[in-house]
């Protein structure tokens, strides 16, 4: 089914088009014209409109101390001006594989350009194999018009996803619409790099958002984790408690 809206730009490279649709209400990005990559309301530009980048921010409830975020699959930018304008110490590296994709997210939707948010044209797997960065968060959001890359779900990019945490630093992966077997043999790799730090729940759409720790599993109580949650609550504008409900489900 078409996006319904007006296309209001679009571009073509190496990989394909890039489209971004206005609606009454959104701003759509779209690598084929019916599947919405990345959107956002008008009347909340730096928002989270979808549910599953609502959902993951649910890592930071586990951060004691945030300074770095890296984000792979720039998108739109929603996560990254979420936390651009949320926690204005910041830095923050995005890692975006077409440069027709970041011109579009900094012209249409507004993503800062600014030297506490940096965008890196890479292959995310060979940026991981080689950044020297150290981070607290890593949001994982990899796809492209033809569904979940490849690369999100193998051991090495995993593991050098793992390297790259600080000491309490959390992986936060976006899983869906994966193919039949390919979740479970995605939840046996997880299981190797992280033996047992890991906790997961699953939103309405089917997603899958999965929490992999480097160091240990956090030792919040249902209390702490709630109050970690209205606060975070009141900076995003999300409702967090949603997700902390999800996590003692």
């Amino acid at each position: 089914m078409d996006i319904k809206g007006t296309c209001i730009a679009s571009t073509i490279d190496e990989h394909g088009p890039v489209y971004v649709y206005q609606t009454k209400k959104n701003l759509i990005l779209s690598f084929d014209g019916k599947i919405y990559q990345s959107c956002i309301k008008l009347n909340n530009i730096n928002g989270l409109s979808l549910a599953y980048t609502q959902a993951m921010m649910a890592a930071l409830f586990f951060i004691p101390h945030l300074k770095t975020a890296m984000i792979m699959g720039l998108g739109a930018g929603s996560i990254a001006k979420s936390l651009y304008h949320a926690f204005p110490a910041l830095t923050i590296h995005t890692v975006e594989y077409r440069k027709a994709v970041a011109d579009m997210a900094i012209k249409y939707f507004e993503v800062p350009v600014s030297e506490r948010l940096f965008i890196h044209i890479d292959d995310a797997a060979n940026y991981m194999k080689n950044t020297q960065i150290k981070t607290d968060v890593i949001f994982s959001d990899l796809y492209s018009s033809e569904g979940m890359e490849s690369d999100q779900v193998k051991s090495s990019y995993l593991r050098d996803c793992k390297n790259a945490l600080t000491f309490d630093g959390v992986l936060v992966l976006n899983i869906c619409h994966t193919k039949v077997g390919q979740r479970e043999a995605f939840d046996q790799l997880l299981e190797k790099e992280f033996a047992g730090k890991i906790l997961s729940f699953i939103i309405e759409g089917g997603n899958k958002i999965v929490f992999a720790f480097n160091n240990k599993m956090p030792a919040l109580s249902e209390d702490e984790l709630f109050a970690k949650a209205h606060a975070l609550q009141k900076l995003i504008n999300v409702p967090m408690t949603r997700y902390a409900g999800l996590l003692f489900n």
